[in-house]
C-alpha cells in the first residue's frame, strides 16, 4: 500500500484501476510533516480483504488543499480524501484558515466525498516543539478514521458520544 506517485491531471474516471483509492494532500507550509503520518497509519491499516492504494499529493498551503482534494476524488478516483495542514498563529493565518476550511466544506459537497479536514493551529501551543505530537497523533488518528469510514464504519458507531479526540487524550463522556 505504497503511496503512488502524482500523476497528470485531468485523465478522467474510465482509466482509473478498479482498486479503491484514499487520497492525502498535505501542504509545504506545515512545520510537521503530517502527510508522511498519514501515508504511515493507512499503511498500517488491517486488511480485512480491503486493497487500496493511497495517492499522495503536496500543494503550497491550506488555501490550495481544497481544489487538490476536488481533483483528487474526480480525475484520481479517490473515494476519500484527508487534508491536512497547519495554519500559522497571526490573526490572517486564523482567517486564511477558515477560508480553506470554506473551500473544502464545499468539495465535499460538489463531489459527495468525505474530506476529512486536519488542521493543526500553531496557536494551539505557546512552544512550537509541543506542536509535534499533537501534528502527529491528529493526523494518524484521522487517516485511521478515513479508513474506517470507508471499511469499518461500525468502529466510528462503538465511539459515539465517548468524548474521542484527534491531537490530545480523549475528553471522555459526561456522566449524566
Amino acid at each position: 500500500m505504497a503511496p503512488i506517485p502524482p500523476t497528470a491531471h485531468g485523465k478522467g474516471r474510465a482509466s482509473l484501476p478498479a482498486m479503491d483509492r484514499i487520497g492525502v494532500v498535505d501542504t509545504m507550509f506545515a512545520r510537521v510533516d503530517m502527510g508522511a503520518q498519514a501515508r504511515d497509519e493507512l499503511a498500517d491499516c488491517p486488511g480485512h480483504g480491503h486493497t487500496f492504494e493511497v495517492v499522495s499529493r503536496t500543494v503550497p498551503g491550506i488555501k490550495d488543499l481544497a481544489v487538490e482534494c476536488k481533483k483528487l476524488i474526480e480525475d484520481d478516483g479517490c473515494r476519500i480524501v484527508v487534508a491536512l495542514g497547519m495554519p500559522g498563529k497571526e490573526p490572517i493565518d486564523q482567517v486564511c484558515a477558515h477560508e480553506a476550511s470554506l473551500g473544502i466544506m464545499n468539495a465535499r459537497l460538489a463531489t459527495n466525498t468525505h474530506i476529512l479536514e486536519v488542521f493543526v493551529h500553531e496557536s494551539e501551543e505557546e512552544r512550537a516543539g509541543d506542536l509535534v505530537p499533537i501534528c502527529i497523533n491528529r493526523a494518524r488518528k484521522h487517516a485511521r478514521n478515513a479508513y474506517w469510514l470507508l471499511y469499518e464504519p461500525q468502529q466510528l458507531s462503538r465511539r459515539a458520544g465517548q468524548g474521542v479526540r484527534q491531537g490530545y487524550a480523549d475528553a471522555g463522556p459526561i456522566a449524566g
